[in-house]
């Protein structure tokens, strides 16, 4: 399965992996449906400094089994924003304890645990979840920081965030219009 392409474009991008096969996200998906779901099995191959054995391990951890400290564990042995992705995606997204974990890693110093609670709090927004007016205030602050990065992945994601948020309905719009007033002022 290896793309050598892609895992010379890949090294070259600075995601240095010990093996890096270059294997792309379609075909590892249908490469792990060969296999059942297995937590035992997914925390082996999350452990690997092997990019697809940490993507296939997002993809076989049953998600009942992915509790909220494995979660947490998890997003802090991020090494690259294609992990988070996955992991946020087929892991976090549709848990009850999402939100809560979105804003605690949102202000958190570690640049890839920020960048996963935004995409997180971005799959929540996608699912139909409005925050309450104090986690809007709170997240619409976070944003405001984050805007001036120097983090593009960061910046990409929170903007997808205010998107999404603004989507919402006319309050939430008005809030974040307001946000970016501000921001302009400065």
């Amino acid at each position: 399965m290896m793309n050598g392409v892609a895992s010379k474009k890949m090294r070259e991008a600075g995601m240095t992996y010990k093996v890096n096969y270059g294997v792309e996200l379609p075909r590892l998906m249908e490469f792990a449906k060969e296999f059942p779901a297995d937590a035992s099995l997914a925390a082996a191959l999350w452990s690997e400094d092997i990019r697809e054995c940490r993507l296939l391990a997002t993809m076989l951890m049953p998600a009942d089994a992915f509790t909220e400290a494995l979660a947490d564990e998890w997003i802090g042995q991020i090494r690259f924003t294609e992990e988070a992705d996955c992991i946020v995606m087929r892991l976090i997204a549709q848990q009850p304890y999402a939100s809560g974990l979105s804003f605690r890693c949102m202000a958190a110093d570690e640049p890839l645990r920020r960048y996963a609670g935004y995409q997180i709090l971005n799959r929540l927004l996608m699912r139909g979840m409005k925050p309450t007016t104090r986690d809007a205030q709170e997240m619409l602050d976070n944003i405001a920081s984050e805007l001036q990065s120097s983090n593009s992945s960061i910046r990409r994601a929170v903007m997808n965030v205010l998107s999404r948020y603004m989507d919402c309905g006319i309050g939430e719009k008005r809030m974040a219009e307001a946000m970016l007033k501000k921001l302009q002022q400065r």
